[in-house]
């Protein structure tokens, strides 16, 4: 790569789940860590905080009382995510990772910020639902394989056989 070429970018998609959190991990240590101080990439860390509306579902007597507790909750979690986040980052001696938190629906976001960042990589990890809840829930990691202007990679962790 010659000097001032810009690094393709990374765009890793994390929430509060272990799923998200391994993927990150794996993610790190496969493409970054190796490489330090010398990234082969610009990593860009995103969490798509839920908006508390959609977050409630409903609407109807006493969803307006709710709403700002569901609020103060979400943003909670969003501090917790970006937090390990950089704690996980820290750990590998990643330094330099940009980290974004924007509010709405995380299959959205994600493919808005690859556009955004014109981003190589977009990196997702699988919850591993079944056919049923993901038809109900929807999937990230699905949406974004279809959806996204990149490549998608799709981490699942591995299940531990008893």
């Amino acid at each position: 790569m010659a000097t001032g070429e810009e690094k393709p970018v990374m765009v890793v998609g994390v929430d509060e789940s272990e799923q998200s959190t391994y993927a990150l991990e794996w993610t790190l240590d496969r493409f970054f860590a190796p490489y330090a101080p010398n990234f082969p990439f610009k990593l860009i860390i995103v969490h798509a905080k839920p908006n508390a509306v959609s977050a409630v579902g409903l609407a109807g007597p006493g969803t307006a009382e709710v709403v700002p507790y569901v609020d103060a909750d979400l943003k909670h979690t969003a501090v917790k995510v970006v937090d390990k986040a950089k704690a996980l980052c820290q750990s590998k001696s990643v330094h330099g990772a940009m980290i974004e938190v924007f509010e709405g629906d995380a299959r959205n976001i994600l493919c808005e910020v690859v556009d955004k960042h014109h981003a190589s990589l977009l990196v997702v990890g699988s919850h591993g639902y079944g056919a049923i809840k993901r038809a109900v829930l929807g999937s990230v990691s699905d949406y974004c394989a279809h959806h996204a202007h990149c490549s998608v990679m799709i981490v699942k962790k591995p299940k531990i056989k008893v």
